[in-house]
């Protein structure tokens, strides 16, 4: 075997991890969500940013202004998940660069002094951050049903502000009845791997 993880933590984070579509009503904690999140953080981006955000929409008045951004399909999933969680990205996350990146404090305005530079930086990283976030949900024992069929704009303007921008609505529990679709196929290694 080349991998040193064993195969049920990989069947648990890749192999029979799926995309929920349905949850149980169990809840999911904030214990459980800081577990994850303490897991996660150390994943790596570029300097060390942080620009992931993350908003559990937990209060009914909070769910119902949440559902109805969300695309048709994703209404009732959105509605019955234990958890619902806005992942955005802080595109004002070079503030905190001189903490996280200490050795080179001055990469806060070398590098990201320009809005439209941060945007970039913070969308690819902020995605970088919200996959380990979903692969930190499998390793949770939970299932996550990311989903990007929404009204972003709406969704900004419900929950966020003008410098956040948000990426996804993740839906998080134990799975439910009939919670998967059947497995779409995947690229080879053929067909992505190259050596030159």
């Amino acid at each position: 075997m080349s991998l040193v993880l064993d195969a049920a933590a990989q069947d648990l984070l890749f192999r029979e991890a799926r995309t929920a579509n349905t949850f149980t009503d169990e809840p999911v904690t904030d214990e459980q969500i800081q577990a994850i999140y303490e897991l996660v953080k150390f994943g790596p981006t570029a300097f060390n940013q942080s620009p992931l955000r993350v908003t559990l929409v937990r209060s009914p008045e909070a769910r119902e202004r949440l559902v109805k951004h969300m695309a048709e399909g994703n209404q009732a999933k959105t509605s019955t998940a234990p958890l619902v969680a806005i992942l955005s990205a802080d595109n004002e996350f070079h503030e905190e660069l001189p903490a996280l990146l200490p050795h080179f404090p001055q990469a806060k305005d070398l590098f990201f002094g320009e809005r439209p530079v941060r945007e970039q930086a913070a969308g690819l990283n902020a995605a970088l951050q919200a996959a380990y976030f979903i692969v930190g949900i499998r390793a949770a024992g939970l299932a996550a049903g990311p989903m990007t069929g929404l009204d972003f704009a709406g969704v900004q303007k419900e929950f966020l502000d003008d410098d956040h921008t948000p990426l996804m609505v993740v839906n998080i529990g134990k799975p439910g009845e009939d919670a998967w679709f059947p497995r779409s196929p995947r690229l080879s290694y053929d067909e992505v791997i190259t050596t030159v």
